[in-house]
Order: structure tokens, then sequence, then C-alpha cells
């Protein structure tokens, strides 16, 4: 069997599924939607999901931590960054902004794909990210390890990025059909039965009819 990672830029993503018809989208099974990915000659060995916490949003910050404590029931490892204000200049109105930068992500799944590769836990990386600056760490991977491929995967209604095309192995795409059909439930349950995460309100899906899992 092919062993299988797959490291996930969670504002990507989030981005993404912003576009689609529904916030209920958003309350989304990685875990379910990474096994869509795979074949039956594959197997997963691990699954991270890179992101960071709003602090300055009170709204978005309390969904997202309902929505980390999900993915984190059902073995999909969360590693957080953080974001820095950042002082911006507005041309129009001729004066200064404070605006907050994501930080760490992109070091962070590059450190994670390397580590994993020279802990040799994987065979087959899966990258869900369109960004860029991931290139260098795509390329040392298959530099390094010739034996082992990188697969990019673009989010729904996004395109692949050129840069990551040329260094990665090959390309696959998530559909917006694929996310509906892997929706967490309402409650969200461990191993024990006990309830980690419950579905915000605003991300209630139309027809409400969810059966916990």
């Amino acid at each position: 069997m092919t062993r299988c990672s797959f490291f996930i830029d969670g504002f990507n993503l989030y981005h993404a599924l912003r576009r689609l018809d529904g916030p209920h989208l958003k309350w989304v099974n990685l875990r379910a939607l990474m096994a869509r990915r795979i074949s039956r000659s594959e197997t997963t060995s691990n699954i991270y999901c890179f992101s960071a916490y709003a602090d300055w949003l009170p709204g978005p910050r309390r969904r997202h931590e309902q929505y980390v404590a999900a993915p984190a029931a059902v073995d999909v490892e969360i590693v957080l960054g953080k974001f820095k204000k950042k002082d911006r200049y507005c041309p129009r109105c001729k004066g200064a902004t404070i605006g907050h930068e994501e930080k760490e992500t992109d070091v962070n799944i590059a450190l994670c794909m390397l580590d994993e590769a020279y802990k040799d836990t994987y065979d087959r990386a899966y990258v869900v990210s369109r960004d860029s600056d991931l290139k260098p760490a795509i390329a040392m991977v298959r530099n390094e390890f010739p034996d082992k491929e990188v697969i990019v995967v673009a989010p729904p209604h996004f395109g692949h990025s050129a840069d990551l095309l040329s260094a990665a192995s090959r390309k696959r795409k998530i559909s917006k059909r694929q996310i509906e059909q892997c929706l967490f439930p309402e409650h969200v349950l461990d191993s024990g039965g006990n309830v980690v995460a419950t579905r915000p309100q605003e991300y209630q899906p139309p027809d409400r009819e969810h059966t916990e899992v």
C-alpha cells in the first residue's frame, strides 16, 4: 500500500469555501474529504491542517474554535500559526490603518512536509494549497527523496498555482460536490461518545437533516 499524508492550507481552503453557495459547507470533515483523494491502493498516514485564530474578531474566532475541535476528533492534527499586526496606508483617504497578516502557515507546512519525509512516514504527499511560497519545499522533497511524490490539490473554484505545478509530481482538484458529501454532523463526538464540537448556527445546512455519527 502507498502511504499518503495530507498537508492542508486551512485558509486557502476556507477562502475557497466562502465562494461556494452556503456557509454550511465550511463545516467540512477533512478526514472524509481527504479519503476521497486516494485509491484502494493507498492508505492514509497523517492529515495535517494549518491555520490561525483571528483573535480580534470574536465571532469568527468562536466559530473557528468549534471547527478546530471537530477535525481534531477524527485524528486530523491542527497546527496553529498566528496573525501579526501590520500598518497599512490608504492612498485614497490618505490615512493609516492597522491590518492583520497571517504568519507561519507556509513555513509550518514546509517544515512539516520535510520533517515527515525525513522520518519516512509517507510515500506520497498531498498538498492542499495554491500558495506559491510552498514551491521550494515541494522541490526539495522531490530532489532529496526521488521515490516520493508530491501532488498539489486545488480547492474548489480556484485553479492550480503554476509555480506549484512546476515542482509537483501531479495535480488533483476538490469539487463542490465532494465538499457537500463530506460534512460533519451537527454534533461531533469523540471516541468515548462525548460532544467535542457543535456546528455553529451560522453553518446550519439548508435541509437541517444531519444524523450524528
